[in-house]
């Protein structure tokens, strides 16, 4: 976190090369600060928001498990509310 202006941060890249750190914000909004404004900061570590997800805009929903297996056949879009002209092994074409 910045002392002086309180924004909570997350540093999620470092550009060693062009001497950049790259940070995203609470919000989603992302900063870049070339190294000499970074040393500037008066920065001190905090814990974890209570709400990590709200820069990706997740809900509860959209937290899928990668352990559990996905079923295609449970996919829903639009080519799937389109019938066929005929059903294999059901009727000849």
């Amino acid at each position: 976190m910045d002392v002086q202006s309180g924004a909570t941060f997350e540093v999620v890249a470092l550009d060693t090369q062009n001497q950049l750190v790259e940070t995203q914000h609470i919000d989603g909004e992302i900063s870049e600060y070339d190294i000499e404004s970074w040393r500037q900061l008066r920065l001190v570590a905090v814990a974890e928001p209570d709400d990590w997800r709200n820069p990706f805009e997740m809900d509860g929903e959209e937290n899928h498990d990668p352990d559990l297996p996905f079923h295609p056949e449970d996919w829903s879009g639009p080519l799937n509310e389109i019938e066929p002209q005929y059903m294999r092994g059901v009727e000849d074409p």
